[in-house]
């Protein structure tokens, strides 16, 4: 994710529901955008996260060796200290960077 996440805050905020349905008209439909949107940071998010701990990946399969690496556990407090792909959504969608369309609406 080459996201600046600077303006994310990494814990639950709350929003005042006007703010959502400014774009949409429709709070419902704001909610679905922003949780499909949420659905795509998260899988890239896994994405990237799986690339970087493969590098890891030993070709044994023993049970008995666990090693345990530095690097790899950097990494994966890294990712946990990054704000959720929810916060993420709703700030993109907040400050419209979301780009979204409602095909129903469109044939109207």
């Amino acid at each position: 994710m080459n996201q600046n996440k600077n303006t994310v805050p990494n814990s639950t905020v709350t929003r005042d529901l006007r703010e959502l349905d400014q774009s949409t008209d429709n709070l419902y439909e704001s909610i679905v955008v922003i949780s499909k949107r949420a659905n795509q940071i998260a899988v890239d998010m896994k994405e990237e996260l799986n690339q970087k701990l493969s590098e890891f990946a030993s070709s044994n399969d023993n049970l008995e060796e666990v090693f345990e690496n530095r690097e790899q556990i950097e990494i994966s407090k890294h990712y946990e200290r990054m704000p959720k792909p929810t916060l993420v959504a709703v700030d993109e969608f907040l400050h419209d960077k979301v780009y979204f369309r409602n095909p129903s609406k469109e044939q109207e």
